[in-house]
């Protein structure tokens, strides 16, 4: 990790990201004339009120950020013949255009130990890639997307790590996926870190320079999908995941989604990482209209187990919470609405409600929480605003004083420029 000077004040670095793409035939590869760039401009505008007596556990009353970003990304072809070299790339940027110490701390932007926030930032990496035939391997910046490990995406720039992946699919229908990750790279940091993980009732938790990952998935028809993954965080926990995906379709406008999860997290090291956790969604999609049902259950004496600074990959993960605490029980239900069938396309509206109890606390007491979210989405279509996304992102959030209340607010305007 590098930084360029300063350019015209303003700090300008580069981050190069492997990014997921197809895996051309020897014969059609072409490292120039398969090459793909884009400028992705995005920007966003977060408030959190705290609405608990006291503020945050920090004492803040809110967190109120707004920030302008931009993302390179560069997708290499391969060199010709069978074995075939390339490299991805992904410059990020991002500049402060409103915050304080006191309103800091929405994961936007970079905090420093005293609170100051920097005028800018940005980050460098590289990832060079080798094909052969239907496999891949990448080397250095990744950005993986697996059920052991879903980079959280919901900021200004996304979480990324370093480390080598492999990725397989010599089989129709079959995706066989291995490597190793060695450090992170927090969404709103330039810095280079060890790995950690999310404390939800854990003890003898290590930071760590090795993440393991491998699964397996296997498409059995366009309708099902199952798939089995296992990772290991050194000194920290085993997870063993099982997915099952089916859509059902009932007729031309009708269908039934149904979403199986099932995680087994144990111990490693000297922690105490003990957690079974039981997801299930299911949803009638009618035309325009969308009707989610989904429920989520943490047995065991620790919560879910999952890398800091990623998504845990549970139903019930919201805007702002997981539902994921030790002993917790929650349910969801969710409708989504596609304005396509008005004769507006690219707006969509979705509202969700997730209700949490049984959560076990230290003291052997039990909690409970809520949350509320509202997003509406537009994208324009076509004509000179073409790729142009705006997004409002609200939620409210209350416990009976096992964790933060708050109101969420998020205003997001992303502005994709295809390059080549």
């Amino acid at each position: 990790m590098f930084k360029t000077p300063h350019l015209g004040g303003m700090a300008f670095s580069l981050s190069v990201l492997a990014l997921a793409g197809g895996m051309p035939s020897p014969a059609q590869a072409d490292f120039f004339a398969d090459s793909k760039a884009s400028l992705l401009i995005r920007n966003y505008y977060y408030n959190r009120d705290f609405r608990q007596e006291g503020g945050s556990s920090t004492g803040q009353s809110h967190a109120d950020e707004w920030a302008q970003g931009f993302i390179l990304n560069y997708e290499s072809g391969f060199t010709e013949g069978a074995l075939g070299f390339g490299i991805d790339a992904v410059g990020m940027w991002g500049i402060r255009l409103d915050s304080s110490p006191g309103r800091a701390g929405t994961g936007l932007l970079p905090v420093h130990n005293d609170g100051d926030v920097p005028n800018d930032y940005g980050k460098m990496g590289a990832a060079l890639k080798l094909r052969y035939s239907k496999s891949l391997l990448r080397y250095g910046t990744l950005f993986p997307r697996m059920p052991t490990v879903m980079p959280n995406e919901t900021r200004l720039f996304p979480t990324y790590f370093r480390g080598a992946s492999l990725v397989s699919q010599e089989i129709d229908g079959l995706t066989l996926n291995v490597g190793r990750l060695t450090h992170l790279i927090e969404r709103n940091s330039s810095a280079s870190e060890d790995i950690t993980m999310v404390n939800k009732g854990m003890k003898g938790l290590d930071p760590t320079d090795q993440f393991d990952f491998a699964g397996i998935k296997y498409k059995w028809s366009d309708n099902l999908t199952t798939a089995y993954d296992y990772a290991n965080l050194d000194n920290n926990y085993h997870q063993h995941f099982f997915t099952l995906n089916h859509r059902l379709p009932i007729d031309g406008l009708r269908s039934l989604a149904t979403d199986l999860r099932f995680a087994r997290s144990s111990d490693d090291g000297d922690s105490n990482v003990d957690n079974k956790a039981i997801n299930a969604m299911f949803v009638y999609k009618q035309a325009a209209h969308s009707f989610g049902l989904g429920y989520q259950k943490m047995i065991g004496d620790t919560g879910f187990a999952y890398i800091a600074g990623t998504d845990p990959y549970l139903v019930n993960f919201a805007q702002v919470n997981d539902f994921a605490n030790p002993g917790e029980k929650s349910w969801q239900l969710r409708y989504t609405y596609d304005f396509a069938t008005l004769g507006i396309p690219g707006l969509t509206f979705m509202t969700r409600y997730l209700s949490g109890r049984d959560i076990r606390r230290v003291d052997g007491s039990k909690g409970e929480e809520w949350e509320r979210d509202i997003y509406v989405d537009y994208v324009f279509q076509s004509g000179l605003l073409k790729n142009l996304s705006l997004q409002w992102r609200n939620a409210v959030l209350r416990n009976d004083g096992s964790g933060n209340d708050l109101d969420e607010n998020r205003l997001i305007v992303t502005y994709t420029m295809p390059l080549l």
